[in-house]
């Protein structure tokens, strides 16, 4: 199948029908980059891949709750994986432990338009994309940022380098546009 989105979407009603193979398909597409985004969250790669193993226990037992008209499934699956990493975090699961390697790793991986990858991703008729088509580049980045990998204001604003202020009134701003748009 060509169209990502379909394809998870099929999936995500195959895992609702108990069919593990729907599962298998949506593992095989985006295991590795559900650990990247969660690995952004918890700064812990070992972590990551337990949240990512328990997300998928979640997105197996809850796939019939999956509604396409509310969104895509992509989407769908990583609020999973994105709240589940935050509920880790919130429960102090995390340890603050990094040696040199992860954050060299976590670099290499920030320059590697994971951002621009997603936001390609996205279903070119789906409403999402329209709204974020309507936002320029660097704010419509900020928003990937901080709702697909969970940085914080101020690690936006560190990446980007910008002011803090600034990090934070182009996310409320954005988000702003975006409710609009998909009203």
């Amino acid at each position: 199948m060509d169209d990502p989105q379909a394809a998870l979407a099929d999936a995500l009603e195959a895992c609702a029908k108990g069919d593990r193979a729907g599962l298998e398909r949506i593992y095989a597409r985006e295991a590795a980059r559900m650990v990247t985004v969660a690995e952004r969250i918890l700064r812990r790669h070992d972590l990551a891949e337990e949240i990512v193993q328990e997300a998928f226990l979640q997105i197996w037992r809850k796939a019939g709750q999956y509604e396409p008209g509310r969104g895509s499934a992509r989407g769908w699956l990583y609020a999973v994986v994105r709240n589940r990493a935050l509920n880790a975090l919130r429960d102090g699961a995390r340890e603050q432990t990094t040696d040199s390697d992860s954050l060299d790793r976590l670099q290499e991986e920030a320059q590697d338009g994971l951002f621009d990858d997603i936001y390609d991703d996205l279903d070119q008729a789906s409403r999402l994309r329209a709204c974020l088509d309507r936002l320029d580049a660097p704010r419509r980045r900020t928003i990937l940022m901080a709702y697909v990998s969970g940085y914080s204001h101020g690690e936006i604003a560190g990446r980007l380098k910008l002011p803090l202020g600034t990090a934070k009134a182009w996310i409320r701003r954005s988000l702003l546009a975006l409710k609009e748009c998909m009203a």
